[in-house]
């Protein structure tokens, strides 16, 4: 026989919850001459079933019929089904809380919001201490804030010495400045990083030409290489932010992008952008467009999370034409634009040793490679010359 502080030590309840259920019917005491209730080990043994049903997710209700009837197979089946989602919840919220302190990958988590979020997932990097120079390479690069810095250390050496950071070629970039009626006019191209088309441009302009890139060492480098082309004295080079733009408007006859749009996003930049343009301004930029409505499995995934704002060619067009603009041409990067781009990193991987290079890095690159082998035919980039509508 048990008294309630007794049993209330056996099973760890509380006396008033003893008192509760007992008004329940759960447990029967009964009072002894002294006034003291007491209770038998039945009701012990009652209490530790309940609380092993209760251990399963059933209220109390339904644990008080599962104890006085047939177990009730569905209402089970409901409860674990319930129960399977709010485990998945936890393990979902464990892994972000474990990423967060820096003790797992974050990749998934800065995908997802990427693609569900953008503009605030941006504002969180910042105010998580990043500039925004970094929070841009960390959404299109590293992709994970525990490994920013190292990561970006090793994706340098591997690109240090090539040329393009991606795929392009003079023809190309002549043949989109082809399409304009004049070449007298102000250009801005925004995101020349090395000025390797700022050099093909500089060439082939009777106006001026102001290159922005928010990387002050990556501006070094483009300085010096249309120092060496004997053209620097028609471009002037300016560190600034393509989503804060230091100029007064309608100032550009053109806005070049040959390959940096998607960083803001095409909807956002065009937007952006058209401020800065006379009346009569153009916008050229290339994008990753898909060729296909139906891409392969393998190639979606990967571009879901690499690029999750790519398009096909028609939406992008369709989306031009709702802001604003009209479209003069557009046109598929060739084959050589890749080549000037895989090649020499083909060639620069297989020179680096195993292990010299982070895991990520080279898998990352490696994995981007296998889609382009793979897979290019069914995207590509596209360039689109627009001009405003009168």
């Amino acid at each position: 026989m048990y008294r309630i502080s007794e049993l209330a030590r056996e099973v760890g309840l509380s006396r008033s919850t003893l008192l509760y259920y007992e008004k329940l019917g759960l447990i029967k005491g009964q009072r002894q001459l002294n006034g003291y209730r007491v209770y038998t080990n039945g009701d012990l043994q009652r209490l530790k079933l309940l609380l092993q049903l209760q251990a399963g997710g059933l209220s109390l209700k339904e644990c008080l019929a599962c104890l006085d009837a047939k177990v009730d197979r569905q209402l089970l089946e409901e409860r674990l089904a319930k129960l399977e989602t709010e485990i998945a919840q936890k393990v979902q919220a464990k892994a972000l809380l474990s990423s967060l302190l820096g003790m797992d990958s974050m990749r998934t988590w800065h995908h997802a919001m990427d693609k569900q979020a953008p503009d605030a997932h941006f504002d969180w990097l910042l105010k998580q201490g990043f500039t925004e120079k970094q929070a841009l390479k960390l959404r299109w690069l590293s992709q994970d804030m525990n490994i920013h810095d190292q990561y970006i250390g090793e994706f340098d050496a591997v690109f240090n010495g090539l040329e393009r950071l991606g795929p392009g070629s003079a023809a190309d970039t002549l043949r989109a400045w082809g399409k304009l009626p004049d070449s007298n006019g102000a250009v801005l191209e925004v995101g020349c990083g090395k000025g390797i088309s700022t050099q093909v441009l500089a060439y082939h302009t009777r106006g001026s030409i102001l290159a922005i890139d928010n990387d002050e060492l990556t501006l070094c480098v483009a300085k010096l290489n249309l120092a060496a082309q004997q053209v620097s004295e028609l471009v002037r080079f300016v560190c600034a932010s393509m989503t804060q733009l230091p100029f007064d408007s309608a100032k550009f006859d053109v806005i070049w992008a040959e390959g940096s749009a998607y960083i803001m996003g095409v909807e956002k930049a065009l937007k952006y952008w058209r401020r800065f343009l006379k009346s009569t301004g153009f916008i050229i930029f290339s994008d990753l467009v898909w060729f296909t409505d139906e891409p392969s499995t393998k190639a979606k995934m990967y571009w879901s999370t690499q690029y999750p704002d790519m398009q096909t060619v028609a939406y992008r067009i369709e989306q031009i034409k709702r802001l604003d603009f009209e479209i003069i041409d557009h046109f598929s990067l060739s084959q050589e634009a890749w080549d000037n781009y895989l090649q020499p990193l083909k060639a620069k991987l297989m020179g680096h040793a195993t292990g010299t290079i982070d895991t990520t890095v080279l898998s990352d690159l490696k994995d981007e490679i296998d889609i382009h082998d793979n897979y290019l035919g069914e995207y590509g980039y596209q360039f689109f010359i627009t001009k405003l509508k009168r």
